[in-house]
């Protein structure tokens, strides 16, 4: 019988019983841009897990769609309609969250990204400023804003566990993955990288964790824009040593992890989700073989 990535994971959680360290029930948690793709399977890997999550979309359609199917599917999710590369919206946003939280954040996922795909010679400033903006800024943003809610749940947690933040980086932020996306994008990643390890230092006095999922392609819209080239498509899979794209299941399953009291002694990592591809340095597929 085959069962998929996020059954198993359910499973795991159900079968600790007693222990509340592999599930997010009592957790509330903030999940940026969380209406399509990753950010979406976050928004439910969290909420099967227990957690109560709000999130965010630039448009009230779009949310609303994605509100009504998670309360069919008996999830516990809120939103707000904000553009978090508006102070204003940003500002907004968080005094959902404290209403709706009571002024607790267990957990905060940055997840919101954007992609210009050209040459660095053909970017303008806005173009950079715009996926800076989206990719940095609004990660660097939204967690100071959400930091005393972070704070006030860590202090008040009745099993001692830690508040988390997990930012949604890339394998292109990786100093060793020089890849095709574009340096602006590229190089709000790495910062995204540092933010994460200095912040996690920085803020291990207040009992907040910090780490970072650096996914290599996966299967979302903005991805497959790309990989409907055949010829890309098979360069990409030539680099992985799984041989396939990954799911955004598989990205969520790991920030749900990093949330978790189980992986409490867990903080400033970058970790790759990714098909083997960061460790592939003169690896062929048919290495072996013969």
């Amino acid at each position: 019988m085959r069962v998929s990535y996020r059954a198993f994971l359910l499973l795991l959680a159900s079968c600790a019983v007693g222990s509340s360290r592999w599930h997010l029930k009592g957790r509330r948690a903030l999940v940026t841009g969380g209406t399509k793709g990753i950010g979406k399977a976050i928004v439910e890997e969290l909420a099967a897990l227990g957690a109560s999550v709000h999130t965010c979309a630039r448009t009230e359609a779009e949310l609303k769609t994605c509100l009504q199917e998670w309360k069919q599917k008996g999830y516990d999710v809120s939103g707000s309609v904000a553009d978090l590369t508006v102070v204003e919206d940003q500002i907004r946003l968080i005094k959902d969250v404290s209403r709706q939280f009571d002024g607790t954040l267990s957990i905060l996922v940055n997840n919101v990204g954007r992609n210009i795909r050209k040459p660095f010679l053909s970017f303008s400033r806005d173009e950079f400023d715009a996926v800076f903006d989206t990719n940095f800024r609004t990660m660097w943003d939204v967690t100071q804003l959400a930091f005393p809610l972070l704070q006030r749940s860590a202090s008040q947690s009745k099993d001692g566990s830690w508040a988390a933040v997990v930012n949604v980086g890339s394998v292109s932020g990786i100093r060793t993955s020089a890849m095709r996306s574009g340096v602006p994008y590229a190089i709000t990643k790495a910062a995204m990288s540092q933010f994460t390890a200095n912040l996690a230092c920085e803020w291990a006095k207040h009992r907040i964790r910090v780490n970072c999922a650096a996914p290599w392609y996966i299967g979302t819209p903005m991805a497959n824009e790309v990989l409907q080239d055949d010829v890309y498509r098979k360069a990409v899979l030539d680099r992985t040593p799984m041989r396939r794209v990954g799911t955004p299941e598989e990205v969520s399953g790991l920030v749900a992890f990093l949330c978790m009291p189980a992986s409490e002694y867990i903080t400033g990592q970058d970790i790759a989700v990714d098909g083997g591809m960061t460790v592939n340095g003169f690896w062929l597929p048919t290495d072996f073989d013969r």
